[in-house]
């Protein structure tokens, strides 16, 4: 073989309680990982990509955008074990320069695409059944990876003289929730119903949807509506292109749209 992807863990869940579930994303994220790149150091691949996370960076944004020179503060199991494995790898890299290997640890932000789940789902859903957008006055910006961009980015690491290091991968375009919603209604053909609620009253109906375990809770606001951009600049300087093949706009479009085929 010439490379291994390895894309395999245990995603984001709303229920992180608990020290068997910490151990669960310890286990596959950093465990597991660190069995899959052993093989890949006695093996003959030249190349190894491993699917971290922004998570893994930070949480949260402080600041305009994150990038790759962040001190990383990951948040709760899921950002902590993608880190732990991330920092297996980099403790191995002497061996991987030694035995003139390339190791990529890509930091990709939420990847979406024909069979995507999650809050773009939860969002298309709304819009779907003509409800109102509630959370219309939190003015966010946010960065996605779409398929698309993803796969031409696999493609060049796997082709083109790449160094080893770790990249942030993102669509070059931020979109916000509201522009998102609108980017749904456009390629549904619906209208959009969207509400600007003082945010202060929609944290407190949150409060209440978690204690009544609904599916608007203080994790989901905040998810919904943070600020999140990650900063692509530095895989786009690797591979030497200006900018990436898919418009944030046009791939999230797409993905829509293979919600409305199945």
């Amino acid at each position: 073989m010439d490379a291994i992807i390895h894309l395999a863990g245990k995603a984001h869940d709303v229920k992180t309680g608990g020290k068997g579930q910490w151990d669960e994303y310890m286990t596959v994220n950093c465990g597991l990982t660190k069995k899959i790149f052993d093989y890949f150091l006695k093996s003959k691949a030249g190349k190894f990509i491993f699917f971290s996370s922004v998570k893994a960076a930070a949480d949260r944004v402080e600041g305009e955008y994150v990038d790759e020179n962040v001190v990383p503060k990951p948040h709760g199991p899921y950002g902590e074990s993608k880190m732990a494995a991330e920092r297996y790898l980099q403790s191995k890299m002497e061996d991987v320069r030694s035995k003139k290997k390339e190791v990529y640890i890509l930091r990709p932000c939420m990847i979406h695409g024909p069979g995507n789940k999650g809050n773009l789902n939860l969002l298309y859903n709304v819009v779907r059944k003509g409800l109102p957008w509630p959370l219309g006055a939190f003015e966010n910006q946010r960065t996605f990876t779409s398929i698309d961009n993803l796969c031409f980015i696999i493609k060049g690491l796997l082709t083109k003289d790449v160094a080893s290091g770790i990249y942030n991968i993102n669509d070059d375009e931020a979109v916000s929730t509201n522009e998102l919603i609108g980017i749904i209604c456009s390629a549904t053909g619906r209208q959009a119903h969207i509400w600007h609620i003082r945010p202060g009253l929609m944290e407190r109906v949150a409060r209440i949807g978690g204690w009544l375990h609904l599916p608007l809770n203080v994790e989901r606001l905040q998810k919904l509506t943070e600020n999140y951009i990650s900063s692509n600049a530095k895989i786009k300087k690797a591979l030497g292109v200006d900018r990436l093949p898919v418009r944030a706009r046009d791939g999230l479009a797409k993905t829509i749209k293979s919600f409305e085929k199945h």
